[in-house]
């Protein structure tokens, strides 16, 4: 049986702290732990897609979001209970029913995120200057990949 030496411990952990994705998802994973748990992160992830495409059919969200059609429907009927989404007939094809979000759904939404954004800048206030000056560098690229990702989730924005 081979046992690691503590210098290869070490050199694992100076790897994963240099790896952009592992850094990345370990930070998301204490902010999401962090985050009100009122709410599942499908339900999250929906309004904050009808919030960027506008009004959506059930089958479209139940695709973007990588769940089931019935899946999605419960959802959104919890949602729509809640008062955060609602379903109108689509003008332009009296059988297609779309999911809009609503106003209280819209501050729903920029409430939680605001909570992130404070939890975020709360850690980023322990970071020390050169920390954070390093870390504000990054944002255009971290900005870049929101942009990237927000492009994926939107299908008609798909060749």
């Amino acid at each position: 049986m081979s046992r690691r030496t503590p210098g290869a411990r070490g050199t694992t952990s100076a790897r994963r702290r240099a790896d952009p994705a592992e850094a990345l998802y370990g930070l998301l994973s204490t902010v999401v732990r962090a985050a009100p748990r009122d709410m599942s992160l499908t339900s999250m992830a929906t309004l904050s897609t009808l919030e960027f495409t506008g009004p959506r059919r059930v089958t479209d969200l139940a695709v973007i979001q990588g769940v089931t059609q019935p899946s999605m429907t419960a959802l959104i009927t919890a949602l729509e209970r809640s008062g955060l989404v609602e379903r109108h007939g689509d003008a332009s094809d009296k059988r297609v029913t779309l999911v809009a979000m609503t106003p209280a759904g819209l501050e729903y939404l920029r409430t939680r995120r605001e909570a992130g954004r404070q939890v975020m800048a709360q850690l980023i206030s322990n970071l020390a200057p050169d920390e954070a000056a390093t870390l504000a560098a990054a944002v255009p690229a971290l900005a870049h990949l929101r942009a990237l990702n927000d492009q994926e989730r939107d299908p008609a924005a798909r060749p």
